[in-house]
């Protein structure tokens, strides 16, 4: 089993910034992708950025690019979303995610999740 454990998250104004961060442990060997989905109250779970392992690409949502960065740390298991520019929209529960199969954009795709962190902005 992997377990995810999130940190970072809370209330900020729009146009500020907040910085997510993401530690996988248990059975992390052959993890590829770890990454960030939100989910808005009534609406679907949406990716936000996944990185795969190794320097093997990272995919943004259009409506984060420019302003959302993504890193890890291979070695402790470790993936970071950097958000600045916040907006309202951006408001939402900020889930991290991770499978052993490369990125996919799909959250069904993903096996392991952790517990959510709220994300508010203010406008």
């Amino acid at each position: 089993q992997v377990q995810l454990v999130e940190s970072g998250g809370g209330s900020v104004q729009a146009g500020g910034s907040l910085r997510l961060s993401c530690t996988a442990s248990g059975n992390t060997r052959d993890m590829r992708c770890m990454g960030w989905f939100r989910q808005a109250p009534g609406q679907d779970r949406e990716v936000v950025a996944v990185i795969n392992s190794g320097g093997a690409g990272s995919y943004f949502d259009d409506s984060v690019k420019g302003r959302f960065t993504i890193s890890q740390d291979s070695a402790k298991h470790t993936v970071t979303l950097q958000m600045n520019s916040l907006k309202p929209e951006d408001a939402a529960m900020y889930y991290c995610a991770a499978r052993k199969g490369w990125c996919t954009l799909t959250a069904t795709d993903y096996t392991y999740w952790g517990q959510g962190t709220q994300v508010t902005v203010s406008s």
